[in-house]
């Protein structure tokens, strides 16, 4: 993972790659890289480099045109799953809405007003989108920005605080005889999503932990699961 506002990445190969716009060609920024064996060394060459360098400033840098350049920066260490998620709230959203516009033109009232468009109009259907996705669309729309302003040089607007209020809903709780009732319904259709049912209900055990169940992990005779804790360390 990048270091916070940094276009570093620790490679597979375990040396460190920083990259820089290094020209534009056809409409496209080519990029270059430098490498060092720790984050200080690259980030040091990568300084040097941007010094050294006359960074291009596309004045008529379009959100269409970022959005390409800042997704293709990020790429190298994107799941496919987020790649094809940033791609679809782009087509979607983002390029009817500010495709054409230059990101210098783009100011914090207009953002702001797309925000409340499409809390009671967006989506497909003009039938409104749930705050949660609006503050998706938010957050790739701030990632084009920033990385316009830091890698091209470019003003943009400030609207890093800018995001939608999720009202958190009351969580019901299921009555003792709820449970025995779902619990007899699920006995007897004895399917994988049944018994997915049933391991949340009585072990408490969270989606994914569940779905990362692998019959090793299953002990009949001791009447135990294991279950896999990932956690994620940054450099």
């Amino acid at each position: 993972m990048p270091r916070q506002g940094k276009n570093i990445y620790l490679r597979k190969d375990g040396r460190w790659e920083g990259r820089y716009p290094k020209e534009k060609v056809n409409g496209k920024t080519k990029y270059g890289s430098v490498f060092g064996k720790t984050y200080e060394e690259a980030e040091q060459k990568l300084s040097s480099i941007k010094r050294d360098t006359q960074i291009p400033v596309f004045t008529a840098h379009t959100i269409k045109g970022g959005s390409e350049q800042w997704l293709d920066s990020q790429k190298p260490q994107l799941k496919a799953s987020s790649y094809a998620k940033y791609l679809n709230l782009l087509k979607l959203y983002l390029m009817p809405a500010f495709g054409d516009v230059p990101v210098q033109s783009i100011t914090r009232t207009e953002v702001l007003r797309f925000s409340r468009e499409m809390l009671t109009e967006g989506g497909i259907h003009k039938t409104r989108l749930a705050p949660k996705t609006v503050n998706s669309i938010l957050s790739v729309l701030k990632s084009i920005l920033v990385y316009s302003a830091r890698e091209l040089n470019i003003p943009v607007a400030s609207i890093g605080d800018v995001s939608v209020r999720q009202s958190s809903k009351p969580m019901r709780i299921l009555s003792r005889n709820e449970q025995d009732v779902l619990s007899r319904r699920l006995y007897k259709e004895s399917s994988p999503c049944s018994v997915g049912i049933l391991l949340f209900l009585y072990t408490g055990m969270r989606i994914g932990e569940v779905c990362a169940l692998t019959w090793g992990d299953i002990h009949f005779t001791d009447q135990y699961l294991f279950v896999h804790m990932f956690i994620c360390i940054k450099p």
